[in-house]
């Protein structure tokens, strides 16, 4: 007899104490009804009269919700929308009695507030403006879950995940519009190429045409120059202008031919020809030259 009551008091003592965890706290029902929330440490009830209930925490929590939705271009995307949360010390009543579950609870509102705001949006858009829906999400679900006990402290969409097939077709379009651009890259740089290669022929051949205009300058002044020693010469006689032009294009007619045959490549096409054909040629030229000198006199002659 004594020692059932010493083990009846021993375990009337043994559930008369209990202990709670850091950063949680249990819920303490007086015949049934709420009494009190114990915190962290050593707590007392009183036997058969009260009993611990249950336990919230008091730590940030974090629920992931996955879901499907469509966008504004009639893309299905999966998305993962993360929400972190915590009991409000001051509403415990609250978050342990007027939700039977609350991730269940916030996880409904994301699939509301989501699948809302997403169909506004085209594909593009709902990755660009990730961040607005997370606030959108947190706003709504701040003023829904405070009146049950419960802080919204973020909302962050962690994963926007579209059909294989769209993110194939995605990639394709980036990658044309990157070969587009490339290709303009390039027809701007061989434009360039062009163009700068048109002004070096063009800048050539200006300094080609100066150096053949002093060629010829120095060829007339050193024929003008032959000219006058053979007439002025004391040891020559029965020597006219014209046989000094016949030997000079002579001498000019052999420097020619020793330029086209030095040159390997050379596509200069020689047609059947003799010397002295060149005594004809520089006698068209003199009579040309005297025509042109003639008329340019009667023109400055006329009133």
């Amino acid at each position: 007899m004594v020692y059932g009551v010493i083990l009846l008091l021993f375990l009337l003592v043994y559930y008369s104490f209990f202990i709670v965890d850091q950063q949680t706290v249990a819920i303490v029902e007086r015949l049934g009804k709420f009494n009190r929330a114990a915190d962290a440490g050593i707590n007392f009830i009183i036997p058969i009269i009260e009993w611990r209930k249950g336990s919230l925490s008091l730590r940030i929590q974090q629920l992931d919700v996955m879901l499907e939705t469509k966008t504004k271009d009639n893309v299905f995307i999966h998305m993962t929308v993360s929400v972190q949360y915590h009991v409000k010390p001051e509403k415990i009543f609250d978050a342990f009695y007027k939700l039977t579950n609350a991730d269940k609870q916030i996880e409904s509102f994301v699939f509301d507030v989501i699948r809302a705001e997403v169909p506004k949006m085209i594909l593009d858009d709902v990755f660009e403006k990730k961040d607005s829906i997370a606030i959108a999400v947190k706003n709504e679900l701040a003023d829904l879950m405070s009146d049950f006990g419960y802080d919204i402290l973020k909302a962050l969409v962690t994963n926007i995940d579209p059909d294989e097939k769209v993110k194939a077709a995605m990639n394709e379009i980036n990658e044309q519009q990157r070969l587009r651009m490339a290709a303009q890259e390039k027809g701007e740089a061989e434009k360039i190429l062009i163009v700068k290669k048109a002004e070096a022929e063009a800048e050539s051949m200006k300094l080609q045409g100066i150096g053949v205009a002093n060629q010829r300058k120095a060829i007339i002044e050193g024929l003008k120059q032959s000219i006058e020693n053979f007439n002025q010469s004391q040891s020559i006689t029965g020597v006219s202008a014209s046989d000094v032009m016949s030997l000079v294009m002579m001498a000019q007619y052999y420097d020619t031919l020793k330029e086209i045959g030095a040159k390997s490549k050379s596509n200069t096409i020689l047609l059947p020809h003799s010397p002295g054909g060149l005594k004809e040629l520089a006698t068209q030229i003199r009579e040309n030259i005297i025509t042109g000198n003639l008329a340019a006199k009667n023109i400055h002659d006329e009133p």
